[in-house]
């Protein structure tokens, strides 16, 4: 099984669920100009991380590919115990990353996809920023008393972990949300989770 991912992009979390499976596989950090080419494009057409190469079997989307890995390796519990309420709980807080923060964290990426005019881009910043800020209130309200968003370990907690390294990124103030920060500590002193930054070259953002 080899993974592709792009340093800090969203596939990092497909890269710490891998770890966590403590099975072998493979990573290739890509490059922008790797990205672009006609042998990515032929993988991943849409030219995006990550893309998941499983002998003959070829996955994109993070969302997918998580859920691939949980069901190749269900005795890394990505998705909890294998009952109903574990699988669907992961499921709703990998939403809230996944379904939820990335696409605003598109818009201020790259927020002329959106509004061509850049000078509304400003506003278009400022109400995203608020946006966000909410769904962290939410992980962050969740994680009272819990050292993981779903209440175990979970593929949902290396995609929250991905999108709070991406609003240190931006300069997004998560102030005041003490559960967060504590959650992002663990997560940085996890074994799966320092592996996966040390082979994208990338370093911890907990204070």
């Amino acid at each position: 099984m080899k993974l592709m991912t792009f340093p800090g992009a969203c596939s990092t979390a497909a890269h710490i669920a891998l770890q966590w499976t403590r099975q072998p596989f493979q990573v290739e950090i890509v490059t922008l100009e790797k990205l672009r080419s006609g042998e990515f494009m032929a993988l991943n057409p849409a030219g995006e991380v990550p893309v998941l190469v499983d002998g003959d079997y070829v996955l994109n989307q993070n969302l997918a590919i998580l859920t691939y890995i949980g069901e190749r390796y269900p005795r890394a519990s990505l998705f909890g115990d294998g009952g109903p309420k574990q699988r669907t709980e992961a499921m709703r807080w990998l939403a809230l990353g996944n379904t939820d923060m990335h696409p605003l964290f598109g818009v201020m990426f790259v927020p002329g996809k959106l509004l061509p005019d850049p000078a509304q881009h400003g506003a278009l910043r400022a109400t995203t920023v608020q946006r966000l800020r909410r769904l962290f209130e939410t992980a962050n309200a969740q994680l009272e008393g819990k050292d993981w968003i779903a209440g175990f370990r979970s593929a949902a907690d290396a995609y929250l972990y991905v999108m709070s390294r991406w609003a240190t990124m931006l300069h997004i103030d998560l102030s005041g949300m003490d559960h967060l920060d504590a959650f992002k500590r663990r997560m940085e002193m996890d074994e799966g989770v320092c592996a996966a930054l040390e082979a994208e070259g990338l370093t911890a953002i907990a204070a």
